[in-house]
């Protein structure tokens, strides 16, 4: 008996001596990181997207071994097979329209920009850089711009450039997604090998509190995009009757997952669509009411529902995480603003002994 309280004051010395290691070393290890990842941005969303979907798949994938008894490769090839179904038939669906579209847009361009620009001004004239212009002239004076752009070598060649990247980047994504189903693991504990053996025991404590919240933010994302694209579809749609809803719909599906400005822009370009089929005055009110609606659900009703207490930041730090992960590492920056600042959060809180509600649902 006498014995139990020494060995309890040992093991909390070692663990305050692990936490003063790792606090010093830290910062330096961020910063290394940072740096490092800013150099090779350019290669990080295929790793990111497949790494968040294995992410979220694996406790299914868990589950489904622990309670069959059959190997996680079966269930780790099953779901990645659903992944490539699904993803044929979103092509198949919205490929031929959007491939449409977009040739009736380069095709088309001058007068469909005039068509938009009469909707809104009428017969009315709006002063451009000092010079007063009509409908007509904004639109030639834009497809005139257009056409000076792609005149350029190098606009052509930036244009082949993102073609050919996103599609060696779609492909890209599901080989990781793959390797990163079949084999998350034992990635996961080659990943902790990294860290020195001494401060092991304090990371794993800290992603025993950040692992639930992390989670809990990723599905509730899920849950609000699916639910996004499907109201979207249903008002833009069912409702509406606006033309290529299915393709709009899924747009604002996956824009939502982009803080703060992917709503605005998918509301922006449903919008446009919506101004350039109406036939009058009605259906852009009725577009109105109805995008009003849809951001209230989400953002009043449903995305707290689904998100719940652990992603509940101030939204100043929001806009400040967002901003700066543009800006240092684009795209990939704005999508893991939030799951970053959840994770600073959580490891300061535990470095600074402040007390975590049980489950790790940070207040």
């Amino acid at each position: 008996m006498s014995t139990a309280p020494k060995r309890l004051k040992i093991v909390r010395s070692d663990h305050e001596h692990v936490g003063s290691i790792s606090t010093a070393t830290t910062i330096f290890v961020l910063i290394a990181a940072a740096l490092l990842l800013y150099e090779i941005q350019w290669i990080l969303p295929p790793f990111i997207l497949a790494g968040v979907v294995a992410y979220i798949c694996t406790p299914l994938l868990d589950w489904l071994t622990e309670k069959s008894g059959l190997p996680r490769s079966l269930f780790a090839l099953t779901v990645f097979a659903a992944f490539l179904l699904a993803a044929a038939v979103g092509g198949y669906l919205a490929g031929p329209p959007l491939a449409r579209e977009l040739a009736r847009m380069f095709t088309d361009f001058e007068s469909i920009v005039r068509e938009l620009a009469a909707r809104i001004l009428g017969s009315e004239k709006v002063s451009l850089l000092g010079q007063p212009m009509d409908a007509a002239q904004l639109a030639h004076a834009a497809g005139a711009g257009v056409r000076n752009w792609f005149g350029q070598t190098g606009a052509i060649v930036a244009v082949g450039g993102v073609a050919f990247g996103s599609m060696f980047g779609g492909i890209l994504t599901l080989v990781l997604l793959f390797y990163f189903l079949l084999g998350g693991p034992g990635i996961a504990r080659g990943l902790l090998r990294l860290v020195p053996p001494g401060q092991r025991p304090l990371i794993l404590h800290i992603w025993s509190f950040l692992d639930p919240v992390l989670k809990r933010y990723f599905i509730g994302v899920l849950i609000v995009v699916a639910y996004a694209a499907s109201a979207a579809y249903v008002g833009l749609g069912l409702v509406l009757g606006i033309p290529h809803a299915f393709l709009l719909a899924l747009l604002t599906g996956f824009l939502e997952m982009i803080p703060v400005i992917g709503p605005g822009a998918s509301a922006l370009i449903a919008g446009l669509v919506a101004v350039h089929y109406a036939t009058g005055i009605g259906p852009i009110i009725a577009y109105a009411l109805y995008a009003t609606a849809l951001r209230i659900s989400i953002d009043q009703v449903f995305g707290p529902l689904a998100l719940g207490t652990a992603a509940r930041l101030h939204p100043v730090l929001v806009i400040f995480c967002f901003l700066a992960g543009g800006v240092l590492f684009g795209m990939v920056g704005v999508i893991m603003a939030v799951p970053v600042a959840l994770t600073v959060k959580v490891t300061l809180m535990l470095l600074y002994d402040e007390p975590l509600p049980v489950g790790g649902h940070v207040k």
